[in-house]
């Protein structure tokens, strides 16, 4: 008689010998040291703004709400994306459990706002170690933006 694939794979895990419930639980972590959080796609807004100053006042007010929502812990991933033909600008990964939650932090950004970029929202299982990437980063980061 052999398992089906759900009991073989329930079966062949074991326990890890490292881990820390300590750190797992600070940081939110299920049993397979992951969570959930809020992936969004950012793209191109519904508004064109042709004004040059208007635009860079638009970014400059972006880059300091990603700055202020990475210190409060909210946003854990944030970076543009190459050129493709879907309009995708970048992305974000929020640490927040819904994405009513989420939407509430974009309407803070001044691009957000003013139409200059749009968004996508999705739910995203990922590992709970996210957050403390950014202060191994804050490390190797030569030049801010």
């Amino acid at each position: 008689m052999s398992l089906c694939l759900c009991c073989a794979a329930a079966s062949a895990q074991t326990s890890n010998p490292r881990y820390d419930k300590a750190l797992a639980d600070s940081l939110g972590a299920d049993e397979y040291g992951m969570k959930m959080y809020v992936l969004v796609m950012l793209k191109t807004g519904p508004k064109e703004i042709n004004n040059k100053d208007t635009l860079r006042s638009l970014f400059r007010g972006h880059m300091a709400n990603i700055q202020r929502l990475a210190d409060e812990g909210k946003l854990v991933v944030a970076g543009p994306l190459g050129k493709n033909e879907r309009s995708y600008r970048g992305i974000f990964i929020f640490d927040v459990k819904t994405i009513a939650a989420a939407s509430d932090l974009l309407r803070t950004d001044p691009a957000i706002a003013a139409g200059l970029l749009d968004a996508e929202l999705f739910e995203w299982y990922g590992s709970a170690a996210l957050p403390v990437y950014l202060e191994v980063h804050e490390k190797i980061e030569k030049m801010q933006p």
